[in-house]
């Protein structure tokens, strides 16, 4: 195994200097490159799809919840599958208590073609309680590029889908694939993908701080137990 060179405090003090200027640049281009996708256009979805949760059928308005934006895992899961991805049932262990993603009117939910009675057992398996939809009965997967046709058969790919709701017209704002999840999975993270991002006073473009006139995003921050009506900005 090639293990690292064995240096002095010193030695290394000068070597970590010299990565943090590096990692502070890659920072603010970070900050810059989620600035730019914020700053995308958007597209209205005019498809009436259809999706299977616990509580029956449900459009694709219902899956926000009554929030201002809506983050959709793309979820491996075949009907033809007995169990879902392995690396998307990783991804999902990651992502973290939901309150806090809902105090920023933002939703998550996790969508697969399987039928919903394979979803619900496999769910309960992995001890999962994040809202799960099928979209088995309509041509959701398809048209967002996660199921697509090769040599005349149909193959799954992992993806993550970001929406924005006004009033109840639903617009798609972001979509990524594959790689594209690697470092994905905290609030923060998935916030950065969004619209309306963190909703912090800083970030660009100006005016997308607080969506529904509520705190700035870091100021709505609370232990994910103490979380009130006010908290979370459901009209």
């Amino acid at each position: 195994m090639s293990l690292p060179e064995i240096v002095s405090r010193r030695e290394w003090r000068a070597a970590r200097e010299a990565l943090l200027a590096k990692e502070k640049a890659a920072t603010r281009a970070r900050d810059a490159l989620n600035a730019e996708r914020r700053r995308l256009p958007m597209v209205e979805v005019d498809k009436d799809y259809v999706f299977e949760g616990g509580d029956g059928k449900a459009t694709l308005l219902d899956l926000f919840e009554g929030r201002r934006q809506l983050v959709v895992q793309h979820f491996m899961f075949a009907p033809e599958w007995d169990a879902g991805c392995r690396s998307c049932s990783a991804f999902l262990d990651q992502i973290g208590h939901l309150a806090h993603l809902r105090a920023r009117d933002t939703s998550f939910a996790v969508v697969s073609r399987a039928p919903y009675p394979k979803i619900l057992p496999f769910k309960a398996r992995m001890g999962w309680t994040v809202p799960w939809y099928s979209s088995y009965v309509s041509d959701f997967n398809e048209d967002y590029e996660v199921t697509l046709e090769h040599e005349g058969e149909l193959t799954e790919r992992p993806g993550l889908s970001c929406f924005l709701r006004d009033h109840d017209r639903v617009f798609h704002t972001y979509s990524t694939y594959e790689r594209g999840l690697d470092c994905l999975g905290s609030t923060t993270s998935l916030l950065d993908l969004t619209a309306l991002g963190r909703q912090e006073a800083w970030e660009e473009p100006k005016g997308r701080a607080s969506a529904l006139g509520a705190p700035a995003g870091s100021e709505r921050v609370r232990y994910h137990d103490e979380y009130d009506e006010y908290d979370e900005f459901v009209d």
